[in-house]
């Protein structure tokens, strides 16, 4: 026995249970949620309203309570509403946890549609309350479901002022972890009618790491209109599309910029931030700040809005850096006033004057202040503008900071940017509208002529975007010159092109390709014929993984993703895109077709699919969730009909509602299924059985092994043999969860070639 293991027996490590009934907190070090510097810094500016600074500070120091939104595009969203509504929180209300007193909660009340909500709660108590401990459950398995965010409620705020429409084209610049990338996706299908909205969103992070945090939170809406990419905000490249046979750049029509930032607004749920928080933090973030809104402006379309935002109430990060955008932008952008948009939010207006302290606490009001050897801490573009009228010209009044102690909500800064012309520097730029078959044609233009005169004027990223422009523009397949090239390597007699492959520096997991399947693929056949796909099925649209081998999953983007992914392979790195439709399950070929329906993608063929259905009811969608291989007889008769004149292998499962028993639940559901020899299963991942048997008025809670209970009201046949099988379908479950933290929610198991029965 070596050392380490005789150590552990002598100090055993205490029990959990032992330690999470010691009470909140036990076992962590209490911070002290003090901080002179900031407390001298913020009353110095005035940013709070007189006489509220010491609110301003209490509320700082209480925990923020818990939000929860509920996905705005599902059709689940109203069953979802009810369900909280009527069970959870009439459960959670009037309960008294350590001497608190728990509220109903509330809907946010400039939240559209009651789909926000907020408790007097923090998350910690939520998820350690042994009297709360259904309504966690809930909350996280709904959440992985993606029929709930939880979500901090000042975070969902920038998304609501983009106004966006189903055909926007969408960058969300700094992304992850992907909660309000979540909401751009909900608003974009808020037409569940339209499987392929005209718009997409690109989300993107400069943390190759979070962006995979990134993918999970996006999968679990089930979008073919997302693309995940990883690059740095800052210099994030132009990319190409094909527009009617002529290659163009690809404009935004709405742009999140949600800044990295000190975040002194968090320091409710980033205790950290008490002992860590100067105000050097704010001086060393305000030029990546700056850099990352140039960028966003560069690629904005004219006439479309892009969204600036901050979690730091610092005016430095906010007012200084949307002023001096202002500024440079020469008219061709102003603030749009937003209030409108959030009827019931308090926020305080923008404000014009602001002055810059160092951390050993020396004032500055103006740049002709600053002592030489400060000039690479401190930039002329941190201070006001000088010109009064200039100044009152840009309204930073209209800019929203949201205090926390106004409506018990974290600290935020927001700014809506309207763009009405091209930004100075890009006017420069030729203009880019020619044949695909010609890119080379126009290579013989000087790099020189397209430098603007003012360009040692411009900011650091319209610098690269002037100097790279005819790399961007004409060299074919070309990619981004890496940061720090010379303009040596990017001249060769005159003329631009592309540096040598090599030099572009993609860090983080090699990812595997994506391959756009040709319209007579051969794998199009048995599909085809099996599900008989309607004749405006887009099988361009769908692509794999692989160049080589048998294919195992098909995915489907819509029409404009593929417009990008093809024309930009070489000049982004993506890392991830389009839902799961069908996977590959090779017992199933000879049924008449290897590829099984994936649940995630059922959703985005429904209209295209017109056989292997069965209408199924209630009762019998309480069968297929709670039994793991029911036998078709326990199908009503029906369903069963149905079942028993269609042969083996994958079929879809819909329940279509009733209006006239508003008992039962009023919209369509759709589930993958595998009809077997003498029996039929659903291929449902484990959250998603939860959410549809909640939504039936069937309770699932497990207990502290993971192994489900059912409760609630359960009449009949069915719900004795529910209890009956619990055991049994404990553990394909289980590897259905693994499936789907791997990202794959597909069915628990593999069917096998004699349908998967158990039973016979």
């Amino acid at each position: 026995m070596g050392k380490r293991s005789r150590q552990r027996q002598k100090n055993p490590p205490r029990e959990r249970d032992d330690r999470d009934n010691a009470g909140w907190g036990a076992g962590y070090a209490d911070i002290v949620k003090e901080n002179k510097l900031f407390e001298h810094y913020y009353k110095e500016l005035g940013l709070v309203p007189e006489g509220e600074f010491e609110q301003f500070m209490e509320a700082l120091r209480e925990p923020l309570p818990a939000t929860i939104r509920i996905t705005g595009y599902k059709s689940h969203a109203k069953e979802i509403l009810h369900c909280l509504k009527e069970k959870y929180f009439k459960d959670i209300q009037e309960v008294d946890i350590d001497g608190q007193k728990i509220e109903a909660p509330q809907p946010l009340s400039w939240y559209p549609d009651e789909q926000a909500w907020h408790t007097n709660i923090c998350r910690k108590i939520i998820r350690k309350s042994p009297l709360l401990e259904k309504f966690h459950q809930f909350l996280v398995s709904e959440t992985e479901s993606g029929n709930i965010s939880r979500q901090e409620a000042v975070s969902m705020i920038p998304p609501l002022l983009l106004k966006i429409e189903s055909h926007h084209k969408i960058l969300d610049m700094c992304a992850a972890p992907g909660s309000k990338t979540a909401q751009l996706i909900e608003m974009l299908h808020a037409d569940m009618d339209v499987p392929f909205p005209e718009g997409f969103v690109i989300a993107n992070d400069v943390d190759n790491k979070r962006c995979y945090l990134l993918v999970h939170q996006a999968k679990r809406l089930n979008s073919p209109c997302i693309m995940v990419v990883n690059h740095d905000a800052s210099c994030i490249p132009t990319l190409h599309i094909d527009s009617d046979g002529k290659k163009d750049i690809l404009f935004y029509d709405r742009i999140l910029c949600d800044v990295p930032c000190s975040g002194d607004g968090t320091m409710r749920k980033n205790i950290d931030v008490w002992k860590k928080w100067t105000t050097s933090n704010s001086l060393h973030l305000h030029g990546l700040q700056m850099r990352i809104a140039v960028r966003g402006v560069e690629q904005l379309a004219v006439g479309g809005r892009m969204v600036y935002s901050t979690c730091s109430l610092n005016p430095i990060e906010d007012e200084a850096v949307i002023a001096a955008l202002l500024e440079k932008s020469e008219g061709a952008l102003e603030l749009a006033d937003g209030s409108a948009d959030l009827p019931g939010l308090k926020w305080m207006p923008g404000v014009s004057s602001w002055k810059l302290m160092t951390k050993e606490g020396q004032w500055f009001s103006d740049w002709s202040e600053v002592p030489a050897h400060r000039h690479t801490q401190i930039r002329p573009t941190m201070f006001p503008p000088k010109d009064p009228q200039k100044l009152a010209s840009m309204h930073l009044e209209k800019c929203m900071r949201i205090l926390p102690h106004h409506q018990n909500t974290g600290g935020f800064f927001v700014a809506v940017l309207v763009k009405k012309a091209p930004m100075p520097w890009n006017k420069r730029y030729p203009k880019l509208r020619k044949d695909l078959s010609s890119s080379s044609a126009a290579q013989t233009d000087s790099p020189a002529a397209t430098t603007p005169t003012d360009a040692s004027l411009l900011p650091e990223a319209a610098l690269e975007e002037v100097e790279g422009v005819e790399v961007k523009l004409e060299g074919e397949g070309g990619e981004e010159a890496p940061k720090g090239a010379s303009r040596a390597q990017e001249t060769t007699a005159g003329v631009c092109g592309p540096p040598p492959s090599k030099k572009m520096k993609l860090f983080g997991f090699k990812e595997d390709p994506f391959v756009f399947l040709t319209a007579d693929d051969p794998v199009f056949t048995p599909i085809q014929s099996f599900y008989d796909l309607s004749p405006d099925f887009p099988k361009l649209n769908v692509l794999t993984r692989t160049h080589e081998g048998k294919k195992r999953h098909l995915y489907m983007v819509s029409k404009e993703l593929r417009n990008v992914l093809l024309h930009n392979s070489e000049r982004m790195k993506v890392i991830n895109t389009g839902v799961k439709v069908w996977s590959r399950n090779s017992d199933g070929e000879e049924f008449g077709c290897a590829f099984r329906l994936a649940q995630e993608g059922i959703y985005t063929l429904n209209p295209y699919i017109r056989s292997r259905m069965i209408t199924v009811s209630v009762e019998d969608i309480k069968v297929l969730l709670t039994q793991e291989n029911p036998f078709i007889s326990k199908l009503e008769d029906s369903a069963h009909a149905q079942a028993k004149k269609m042969g083996m292998g994958s079929i879809v499962l819909r329940y279509q509602p009733n209006p006239d028993n508003p008992a039962e639940p009023q919209c369509s559901i759709e589930l993958c299924g595998w009809r077997g020899k003498t029996s039929i299963r659903a291929f449902v991942p484990r959250n998603e059985r939860f959410h549809y048997l909640r939504m039936l008025g069937v309770e699932v809670f497990r207990d502290k092994q993971g192994q489900g209970r059912r409760d609630g009201p359960k009449k009949g046949k069915e719900a004795e043999e529910a209890e009956k099988e619990g055991e049994s379908e404990g553990a394909p479950e289980d590897k259905g969860e693994l499936d789907l933290e791997n990202s794959s929610q597909d069915a628990p198991s593999e069917p096998k070639a004699n349908g998967g029965e158990q039973a016979t």
